[in-house]
């Protein structure tokens, strides 16, 4: 069986979260803190919905932590989870996508969302950050990965590009 979309776009996106890893490893360790914050704070987020998704607390006061992580730390950190979710989402039946789960945000406030609400959260978020990240590599002259799960697709399976 095929993976779904979901299960798709969490390949896509722990692919490209290891191309951003990869480039960050070019920067300068002083001059990636920025890029390295954004990549925690899409990693906490990815921690706190996948609590909510388990129904366990995830002990985060805020979106990020007060210390910038290593790199190598960060990377680790963001495999495991990218792997927890690429199996997550491919177990996942219908009527369980379809289940809602409520959940508190960390400023205190109360939410409720789908588990397919809460795991589009979780892809778009991450997409949204890392286009910052890619900015502000771009203002250091240095090119970010293609984030694009057209890209990704057609680099996996060669064959969908078809010529005009």
């Amino acid at each position: 069986m095929g993976a779904t979309l979901l299960q798709s776009l969490f390949f896509q996106k722990a692919a490209i979260n290891e191309e951003f890893f990869a480039v960050l490893d070019t920067v300068a360790a002083g001059d990636r803190v920025d890029e390295i914050r954004l990549m925690s704070h899409i990693h906490i987020v990815d921690k706190i919905f996948a609590a909510h998704l388990r129904d366990e607390p995830h002990g985060f006061a805020a979106t990020n932590r007060p210390e910038t992580p290593t790199l190598e730390a960060l990377r680790a950190a963001v495999r495991e989870t990218d792997r927890w979710f690429i199996g997550h989402a491919g177990t996942l039946t219908p009527a369980q996508l379809a289940e809602t789960v409520a959940f508190t945000f960390t400023d205190g406030q109360h939410g409720r969302m789908s588990r397919e609400e809460i795991l589009a959260h979780v892809i778009t978020h991450g997409s949204y950050h890392r286009g910052e990240v890619g900015r502000l590599l771009k203002h250091m002259s240095v090119a970010p990965p293609r984030d694009l799960f057209t890209a990704w697709l057609h680099q996996l399976e060669p064959q969908r590009r078809v010529p005009a």
